[in-house]
């Protein structure tokens, strides 16, 4: 490629676009090679934290900015405000995720700056997710995020949870990868192109969705799209992974994965045949039911909130039926997955921190019966965790609620009424599991002859995770209108 094709690829835009990307590039360069220099661990930590904050300030200059970059590279990636707004939650996460983290592995301190390098290269993989336009470039996402996730799933190489969990997941998620490519192949096929433009035009989207092959390819991508969002019948990896993984890793798998997927998703729906609406839409309520009935009858709160991320996938997934439904209110869709995923960030992540917290007490303290009085130990962890939980459930005054009310108002605007009310019903059935965590740790005395607790101090930045989290969950359930103007 000569200098001039590379100056029309690159020009201004392009590096405005691509400049949180290549903040965290070089961040997790300059952290690699701290790792081999004779520096304390406070400068890795700072360099950590520099980077994640860099990305989130340059994503807030996009967001910030009237003329935004739009399509780069080729056509093949988008910078707007959209992608800036899932940039700043994939940040977010990161950042939640790795606050849990600094105190949470013992076996494996030596190796904490390795772990960060691995975290640091997941929300690069995120925003190329994002902002892709091309399936090959939301590949190279895909892999940029799945590869450091594998060896992070097993990082505690201690526990055989832990390996199991990371081999389960290479496994699954290389057949997840294939069918990815193997879609992504079948469509070129048909199309000529790999760009999601071959779809923009509506006679040229209406002949490719009438050749077989072209629906035999979309339906691949879908499914490996699924399989990332844990969707039913591609969600039966989950519980397992994400109990066997360490609980920080958890935390960012459980939010910043499937976040990327869906904005992944929001943006190929066009792909998707308007008709696959009540597909997908069914497809929603399946993955709600399973996940909220198998939840019901756990006792590990890890492996119930791995369910309870299975049945949010199927929530969310009611939006995405509705866009293809035809919503009269554009853009509605977008903005209820946007605002959902940034609750459910704040959510998920401080709920799997605070299991992260009292993890270092003792593996049995993530029980049920090991959180039976925590309000009398610890009160302050008791009444963030019973936040969480009910901001999970959809309790007014939480932005779990507001995110669920958006969600289904999009489903009943699309003339899908019946899906968003049997929607509300299973939502109404995740309360059974959710307030049995807070039952057990107000209402329940710990249980005579349980092994005793040494409740160890709760380090400042877990302290800080916790407390930005339970600040967003609260403001975005009673001052939403922020929020919902910046979208």
């Amino acid at each position: 490629m000569n200098p001039q094709s590379l100056q029309t690829y690159f020009d201004g835009a392009a590096f405005v676009a691509l400049s949180p990307l290549i903040v965290i590039a070089l961040g997790l360069l300059l952290l690699l090679l701290s790792s081999v220099l004779p520096v304390g661990r406070s400068v890795s930590n700072l360099l950590m934290l520099g980077t994640l904050l860099g990305s989130a300030a340059l994503h807030a200059r996009i967001l910030a900015s009237e003329q935004v970059p739009g399509l780069v590279v080729g056509r093949s990636y988008a910078a707007d405000h959209t992608s800036a707004i899932w940039g700043i939650l994939f940040v977010l996460g990161t950042l939640i995720a790795w606050l849990y983290s600094l105190r949470y592995y013992e076996d494996e301190r030596a190796f904490q700056t390795e772990h960060d390098v691995l975290m640091l290269a997941t929300p690069l993989g995120m925003m190329l997710m994002a902002g892709a336009h091309d399936l090959i470039v939301f590949f190279i996402g895909l892999e940029l995020l799945s590869i450091p996730l594998y060896a992070l799933a097993a990082f505690r190489r201690s526990r055989t949870k832990s390996v199991e969990a990371g081999l389960k997941y290479f496994l699954l998620g290389a057949f997840g990868a294939a069918f990815f490519l193997y879609g992504s192949a079948l469509i070129y096929t048909t199309t000529g192109s790999i760009s999601l433009d071959a779809f923009a035009d509506d006679a040229r989207r209406s002949a490719i969705l009438g050749e077989p092959l072209a629906l035999a390819g979309i339906a691949l991508v879908a499914a490996s799209v699924f399989f990332k969002i844990s969707a039913f019948p591609f969600h039966l990896w989950v519980p397992d992974v994400y109990e066997g993984s360490p609980t920080p890793v958890t935390a960012l798998m459980a939010t910043g994965t499937k976040a990327a997927a869906f904005a992944f998703l929001m943006n190929a729906a066009v792909i998707l045949p308007h008709s696959a609406a009540n597909s997908v839409a069914l497809i929603a309520l399946l993955t709600m039911a399973a996940g909220n009935f198998a939840a019901l009858v756990q006792t590990d709160v890890k492996r119930m909130l791995a369910y309870s991320g299975i049945a949010h996938a199927g929530t969310l997934l009611l939006a995405v039926a509705g866009s293809l439904a035809g919503d009269p209110k554009a853009g509605a869709a977008l903005e209820a997955s946007l605002f959902y995923m940034g609750a459910y960030v704040a959510t998920a992540g401080g709920a799997f921190g605070l299991l992260a917290l009292l993890e270092r007490d003792g593996e049995h303290t993530t029980t049920l019966d090991g959180l039976r009085g925590l309000g009398q130990r610890r009160p302050v962890i008791a009444a963030a965790l019973t936040l969480f939980m009910l901001s999970l459930g959809g309790i007014p005054a939480t932005g779990g609620f507001l995110g669920k009310y958006l969600v289904f108002s999009v489903a009943v605007r699309a003339d899908m009424t019946i899906y968003a009310a049997l929607g509300v019903l299973l939502s109404v059935v995740a309360l059974g599991y959710y307030l049995r965590v807070v039952i057990a740790m107000w209402m329940q005395s710990q249980p005579e002859g349980s092994p005793s607790v040494d409740s160890k101090p709760v380090a400042l930045a877990a302290t800080f995770a916790s407390a930005v989290c339970a600040a967003l969950v609260l403001w975005m359930g009673i001052l939403p209108r922020w929020f919902l103007d910046t979208m």
